[in-house]
This record gives C-alpha cells, structure tokens and sequence, in this order.
C-alpha cells in the first residue's frame, strides 16, 4: 500500500512534532539543546519553513519513545515495531 504525501500529511508532521514537545511541557530551547541545533532551525520545523533531516526524526522518536511513523502522521500508533 502506498501512502499519498499530501499536504494535509505533511502538515500533520509539523503539527505532531509541536503536540510532542508541547505535551511533555519542554520548551523549544530545551529540545534545541537535546538536538544540538538552534531555535530558529527548530522553529522554522514546527512551523514546516524547514524539512526535518532524517537524523532529526530518528532523535525525536527516540526522546519521545514513539515511531517514526507517528512523528509522520502515517499511523496514530505512537508505539514502536521491535
């Protein structure tokens, strides 16, 4: 089965990476500093002025313990395949 990468599924991504961030009461200078990158660089992902390099994704599903696949919208499973 193939997933169509819309718009609507792109924004979803945006959209959880803030509810993720928002939802474990960090601010984005705390996740910043996990990430090693600026705020304006993870703004500009929250706010999809920027697309998320896949060492970012794969940092953020770890911290939140969550899938990719959550983080991309393409399931509402948060919880990982092992």
């Amino acid at each position: 089965m193939m997933i169509e990468y819309t718009e609507e599924v792109f924004l979803l991504l945006y959209h959880n990476i803030r509810m993720l961030r928002e939802d474990n009461d960090l601010t984005q200078k705390q996740l910043c500093e996990y990430l090693c990158c600026s705020q304006q660089v993870y703004s500009n992902y929250e706010l999809g002025q920027r697309d998320i390099p896949t060492d970012i994704l794969i940092k953020l599903a770890d911290f939140y313990g969550v899938s990719i696949d959550y983080i991309l919208g393409t399931t509402k499973n948060p919880k990982r395949n092992k």
